[in-house]
């Protein structure tokens, strides 16, 4: 199962792009020295984007925040929704919410309703709150499951005509072929 890493993307980041050091191989999760999702100042709640590149089934999800109370406390997930935000995200009813604990050994994993996480071709995370602190961190996400079918792009524009423009089209006057008129 492979996000497409340079796709994912945040709302509400401190730093631009530092969404993209939180997917790494699992045997990195606990590496607190290096660059980590934030959310800015005084405003907890996060999103994040996940496209992937083929579609996939997601059986667990594993967050490992942050400590003195700025890891979230409750994720909700989306499945196959783009462009959702913070209005939409509190809006709209999720395919499942999770009560997040403080993960900072990283050894919890949340079960999604497997049935519910079949054919995901992208995943948003919302994160509306944390255990207190003025920001949410975040250093880790970990998605376990596995790919089902490659992705094909789809052809972008499609022209066709369910009735023909005269002005589309040269006449048989104006092509030399008899003594056709349009009016």
């Amino acid at each position: 199962m492979r996000e497409r890493t340079r796709q994912v993307s945040a709302l509400n980041e401190a730093i631009s792009g530092s969404v993209k050091s939180v997917f790494r191989s699992w045997d990195q999760r606990l590496n607190f020295s290096g660059e980590f999702l934030e959310s800015n100042e005084d405003d907890p709640e996060l999103i994040v984007f996940i496209p992937f590149t083929s579609d996939v089934k997601i059986k667990s999800i594993s967050i490992v925040g942050g400590s003195d109370g700025t890891s979230p406390s409750k994720m909700r997930a989306f499945i196959n929704r783009e462009g959702i935000d913070f209005s939409d995200a509190q809006s709209m009813q999720a395919v499942q919410e999770w009560d997040l604990t403080e993960n900072l050994q990283g050894v919890l994993e949340y079960q999604t309703r497997y049935s519910k996480f079949q054919g995901v071709g992208n995943l948003t995370l919302h994160f509306p709150d944390n255990f207190g602190a003025d920001t949410s961190k975040i250093h880790y996400i970990g998605l376990k499951g596995e790919a089902t079918q490659l992705k094909r792009d789809v052809v972008a524009t499609i022209v066709y005509e369910l009735m023909p423009n005269p002005s589309d089209h040269k006449t048989r006057a104006e092509t030399g072929g008899g003594l056709s008129q349009v009016e």
